[in-house]
């Protein structure tokens, strides 16, 4: 059957996979550039190094988001769901998402797909945004009610 905690390990399992699809990503975007460059067209107009820089620049935000989220579940998984330091996970994670949609719609300038990719993030930053503020919400009127009591 289906619980809570399996559904906890699940996401960590998860984030953890994606954490070593991001390192093998950086350790392979050479190699990944050339196959982009030999199978697209519009890919052969650009430069490779565009694509290496976008790739390496867009690892940073990409990891820190991927370790916040890994704190997040993390504290989530302790009984910690409402509290100051989730919010300041859920604020740097949105961050994350948009500095990533900026990188992305830079990188549009030589590639439109990366344009695409810079959409989603910004829309799963204004996500993740909206879901900060019902946690700040819900921390605030927590705290209230511990006052009243």
């Amino acid at each position: 059957m289906w619980s809570e905690s399996r559904s906890l390990v699940l996401s960590k399992i998860c984030l953890i996979l994606f954490m070593a699809l991001l390192l093998a990503a950086a350790i392979l975007a050479p190699r990944l550039v050339r196959w982009l460059m030999y199978m697209s067209v519009q890919a052969r107009m650009a430069e490779r190094w565009l694509f290496l820089g976008t790739i390496y620049v867009g690892c940073a935000p990409a990891a820190a988001l991927l370790f916040c989220l890994y704190m997040f579940l993390h504290r989530i998984g302790k009984g910690s769901v409402f509290v100051k330091e989730n919010i300041f996970y859920l604020r740097f994670i949105s961050w994350c998402c948009f500095f990533g949609a900026v990188i992305c719609l830079v990188s549009g300038l030589y590639y439109f797909p990366w344009y695409i990719v810079g959409v989603a993030a910004a829309f799963a930053g204004i996500i993740v945004r909206v879901i900060k503020n019902v946690f700040a919400k819900a921390v605030s009127l927590q705290d209230d009610a511990k006052l009243t009591i």
